[in-house]
């Protein structure tokens, strides 16, 4: 017995954080991790990466529009991001006559780099724990009040780290000056689309530029025409020397969230009840909006940055559903809480309450997740500016359709006790969900007074107020309750004080993080190894006139013809070609979009992207052997400002090496 509970638990050990290149961790502990870092090739300190006495990377790294990353690439400001990042903006300057989404966008000159209402960015200034000062008295509202008082446009939040067994003060500070400066074609930065969205071989140029404006004194200030370029005080040199396959690479972003800790039963939701779910829910509203794209091009200008938002995450959970079955992370789930039963003696007890929360919260909660992806989904009003727009009385079939849609899913997926009462009586007046569509999309649409769509939106507030109050906490991004929360600050502390000698890293919370691995390919099937490089050969490969995501620019075709790629060519398994994107073992998720990938000597070699399709589980559960994170290369980039924008000042701005 002894014997097997001890081959039971060096392979579970091997399971438990981190293994491998698995790792999301706080700048301010990188010291703890650099041994490592430079084992694996990592040639600067600490110091060099996350610093409040001197600049460091952590100067060259923002937070974009709140949910994005990006990296100071110039002494004046010049950011790069990816173009999904930066698709809001971009669509919003486009119209049918300047479609910079079709065409790109290449400001010439400073006076022509656009404005951006509502973008931001945010420098982290410092990190500190905080638990002390919490468990003594303090308030997060007084912690952070005194902390936006240190600085102009100084943003400060309290986040909690192993769900709150530590917290942390992030001090930020905020720009609101932040100008469009180029963008390539979509057919270019968005090459591929839906279909090759989370797909490797990926050959998608997903880069844009921006800039960041400041007062003369180079502080936070609001868009003015005499706002001057940011000086930061630290930007990335960039290297053109390419990579290849075991070279070391780090990611320096915001990771969005991952759930490395939950139990079984978590696991058994997302991969059987609510992935499946909302994925089929979000069939129907992809189908309807395809369509009508497909119809009209100012419908697909409309509805472009709406399209990818919603396709993002539905083919991601597809993906996400597919590696958890594939991994048996279901299974391995169970193991290693039978295995923390066994070691520790608390174990029981923590698992069965927190197993008993779940079976209470499970239901409310899809509840909420289904009435967001439907009634939520739905507009309440349509504003003044979108009744302004010429495709707006073209967009009646659409929405119409959409209401129909969702109204109906709606009542075939939320669970009965959690409807909506305004929902059920319209749906009882008017025979079916679909005739209590058209009933409210009629009122919505001629925007005048709203009776039944009031009602029903407070009807659903309401609902979801309820929803909220029975679990107990409004941070509701995952499937948790107040006191489920409560349990794995518990659980989490047990674990790393019974495994002290195991890695352990914080999940994910949109906070900077630090992850390292290495240029790599993978086995993607049995007999089929994918190499972690593509090529602009690829891209004329699968270029298609007649298909609106593969029709690129006729530049890069007469480029690839003529073979003039000048300083960005390489050779590359024996032919002389432009390097596209490459895959990395960096575990990364969403948030991470736009992170700088740096080589050994912290230099930009690329912009990360995106995961491979099974890599999405890696929120949940980390493979080393499939997980790789895709980021398009920086020759490519730089490739496209020069030879196909035409941009070449903008290089001059940067440094190359």
């Amino acid at each position: 017995m002894k014997k097997l509970t001890l081959l039971t638990l060096l392979a579970l050990l091997s399971l438990l954080p981190a293994a491998a290149d698995e790792g999301m961790w706080l700048p301010s502990l990188i010291a703890e991790r650099i041994g490592d870092m430079r084992a694996k090739g990592f040639r600067l300190t600490a110091e060099d990466i996350y610093s409040i006495n001197r600049a460091s990377m952590k100067d060259a790294v923002v937070l974009f529009d709140g949910g994005c990353t990006g990296e100071l690439v110039s002494a004046e400001g010049l950011l790069l991001t990816n173009h999904h990042c930066g698709y809001d903006a971009i669509q919003r300057h486009s119209t049918v006559e300047h479609d910079y989404l079709t065409d790109g966008f290449w400001a010439r000159t400073r006076e022509e780099e656009l404005p951006n209402r509502d973008l931001n960015v945010r420098f982290l200034v410092r990190m500190e724990e905080v638990t002390d000062r919490l468990a003594a008295g303090e308030t997060p509202e007084e912690i952070i009040a005194a902390a936006c008082a240190e600085g102009t446009g100084y943003k400060a939040s309290v986040e909690q780290m192993y769900y709150g067994d530590q917290q942390f003060l992030f001090v930020y500070e905020q720009f609101d000056d932040v100008r469009l400066v180029a963008a390539p074609p979509s057919s270019i930065g968005k090459f591929g689309g839906d279909t090759d969205n989370w797909i490797w071989p990926r050959h998608t140029g997903d880069f844009s530029l921006f800039r960041i404006y400041a007062s003369k004194d180079n502080k936070p200030a609001p868009y003015s025409p005499d706002n001057v370029p940011y000086r930061p005080k630290k930007h990335f040199t960039i290297s053109t020397k390419g990579v290849k396959e075991g070279d070391f690479t780090m990611i320096y972003g915001f990771p969005g969230n991952t759930q490395e800790y939950i139990l079984s039963d978590a696991v058994e939701y997302i991969a059987e009840r609510s992935d499946p779910a909302k994925i089929a829910i979000r069939d129907g509203r992809l189908e309807i909006i395809s369509r009508a794209q497909e119809s009209d091009p100012a419908l697909r200008i409309h509805y472009a940055a709406k399209h990818a938002a919603i396709a993002n995450a539905w083919k991601k959970w597809q993906g996400e559903a597919l590696g958890l079955t594939r991994m048996k992370t279901l299974e391995t789930k169970r193991q290693q809480e039978e295995l923390f039963r066994r070691e520790n003696p608390r174990g029981g007890e923590l698992l069965d309450a927190m197993k008993a929360e779940y079976r209470r919260i499970t239901t409310p909660y899809f509840a909420r997740e289904i009435t967001l992806e439907t009634l939520r989904a739905l507009p309440a009003k349509y504003s003044d500016e979108e009744r302004a727009e010429e495709v707006f009385a073209a967009r009646a079939k659409i929405e119409r359709a959409l209401f129909r849609r969702l109204f109906g899913e709606y009542a075939r997926r939320c669970p009965a006790e959690y409807r909506v009462p305004a929902f059920l009586d319209g749906v009882a007046r008017s025979g079916s969900p679909e005739a209590f569509a058209e009933e409210v999309f009629e009122e919505v649409w001629a925007g005048g007074d709203t009776p039944l769509s009031d009602s029903l939106r407070s009807g659903t507030k309401r609902m979801l107020d309820h929803i909220t109050w029975l679990l107990g906490t409004d941070r509701l991004r995952n499937l948790t309750s107040s006191r489920l929360n409560d349990l794995y600050r518990e659980y989490v502390h047990e674990l790393r004080h019974t495994w002290p000698e195991r890695p352990f890293y914080p999940d994910a919370n949109l906070t900077l993080r630090v992850a390292y691995g290495t240029i790599a390919g993978y086995e993607y099937a049995d007999g089929e190894y994918h190499k972690p490089q593509t090529t602009l050969d690829g891209i004329i490969a699968k270029d298609n006139p007649e298909i609106y995501d593969y029709d690129i620019p006729q530049s890069l075709r007469d480029l690839y013809a003529s073979k003039e790629y000048g300083r960005w060519a390489s050779e590359i398994d024996g032919r002389r070609t432009v390097p596209v994107c490459f895959l990395a073992t960096n575990h990364t998720t969403g948030g991470n979009s736009g992170s700088p990938v740096l080589n050994a000597d912290g230099e930009l070699i690329g912009i990360n992207f995106d995961r491979t399709w099974r890599s999405t589980m890696s929120d949940i559960a980390f493979d080393p052997s499939i997980c790789r994170n895709i980021a398009v290369d920086i020759r490519y980039v730089l490739f496209v400002i020069d030879r196909v924008g035409g941009a070449g000042h903008l290089l001059r701005e940067m440094k190359l090496k």
